[in-house]
């Protein structure tokens, strides 16, 4: 998993924005079962390793070129201690309505699948290209 040191880092060279990380790089090790979707966590929400998986497996389908966790903006407080994320960003062909079905929203405990990112793309660094055809598309927990 990224340190919250490693993560500030990248958001100094990215002019204060939000670097977007791969799902190794936010799921690998963490073992912080509220750094995504916190108020789920022992209320239903399956563990980490589990929204990693599913995302993994999403990730290699052919209508997908990428998939990247948004942080949440706290993440760059200084009294915050970890990084946390707010959605995972999906760079797709498929709709949204099929995507979420793969991933089986409600299994994870999700509010379901929303068009474009969670915060405008100012806010976010590291964004990959986006592929002719394709649109991007935020699994999202409230």
């Amino acid at each position: 998993m990224i340190t919250r040191i490693e993560v500030l880092g990248r958001a100094a060279a990215g002019d204060g924005a939000l670097p977007l990380l791969t799902l190794d790089e936010f799921f690998a090790d963490n073992e912080q079962q509220e750094s995504i979707a916190p108020n789920q966590w022992g209320y239903g929400r399956p563990p980490l390793r589990t929204i990693h998986q599913r995302l993994s497996v999403l990730q290699e389908a052919a209508d997908v070129a990428w998939i990247r966790v948004q942080l949440h903006e706290e993440t760059l407080d200084s009294d915050f201690p970890d990084i946390s994320a707010e959605a995972v960003a999906i760079c797709t062909s498929a709709a949204a309505d099929e995507i979420e079905r793969r991933l089986d929203a409600e299994l994870l405990q999700s509010s379901g699948i929303i068009e474009g990112l969670v915060y405008p793309s100012d806010w976010f660094a590291e964004i990959p290209a986006v592929p002719e055809r394709h649109h991007l598309l935020s699994l999202v927990w409230d």
